[in-house]
C-alpha cells in the first residue's frame, strides 16, 4: 500500500518515469506550505552536478604501488631503549606544554601527558614503529583517564600527541 501511495505522489508531481532505466532522483525543495508554487518554480530542473571523471588506472604491475598510502613509521633509532626513553620524555614535556597553551593549564594535562608518554614508551620498546598502531594504543591507554573536568578527550589528546610526533619526525629528517 505504501508503494502505491508513493508511486501516486510521484505521478501527481509528474516525476514518474516511463521505464526504470531512466529513473531520475527526486529532490525535495524548501517550499513554504503557506505560499503557492510560482510559475517559475521547476521541480524537473536538471541537477547541476556532473559525474566525476574516471580514476586513472595504474600502468603495469608496479603501478599499483604508486596508489597506496605510504605508511608512516618512526625512525629505527627511536626503537632502542635509549631512544625510546628520550622520545617519550620529549613527548611528555612537549604535549604538556601544548595542552597548557592550547586550552588552559589544568591538573588533567599532567595525567594526559604522563599517560601518553608511557604509552609511547611502551610502543617504542616493543619495536612498534607504525604511527597508526602507536596512535591506537595511545587512545586505548588515554581512555582509562577521567576527562570529566577537562577540556580534552582521549582521541583529541592522542591525535595531538601523534601530530607532535610526526612534526618531530619531519624536523629530524631535515637534519
Amino acid at each position: 500500500m505504501a508503494s502505491s501511495t508513493s508511486s501516486s505522489a510521484l505521478l501527481l508531481h509528474g516525476l514518474a518515469c516511463a521505464s526504470p532505466s531512466k529513473a531520475r532522483p527526486f529532490f525535495v525543495s524548501r517550499i513554504s506550505p503557506s505560499s503557492p508554487l510560482s510559475t517559475s518554480t521547476s521541480i524537473n530542473a536538471p541537477s547541476p552536478r556532473r559525474p566525476l571523471p574516471p580514476a586513472p588506472r595504474a600502468a603495469g604491475r608496479g603501478g599499483d604501488k604508486d596508489n597506496r598510502v605510504q605508511e608512516l613509521r618512526v625512525p629505527d633509532s627511536w626503537l632502542t631503549p635509549a631512544g625510546a626513553a628520550q622520545e617519550s620524555e620529549w613527548l611528555r614535556g612537549t604535549l604538556h606544554k601544548w595542552l597548557d597553551d592550547e586550552y588552559c593549564p589544568e591538573p588533567a594535562n599532567v595525567d594526559i601527558s604522563n599517560t601518553a608518554a608511557r604509552s609511547y614508551h611502551e610502543s617504542l620498546t616493543a619495536k612498534q614503529s607504525d604511527v597508526g598502531e602507536i596512535l591506537m594504543k595511545m587512545v586505548g591507554d588515554l581512555q582509562e583517564l577521567s576527562y570529566q573536568e577537562s577540556f580534552h578527550g582521549a582521541f583529541s589528546a592522542a591525535n595531538a600527541a601523534v601530530r607532535l610526533i610526526t612534526q618531530r619526525m619531519e624536523s629530524s629528517a631535515g637534519e
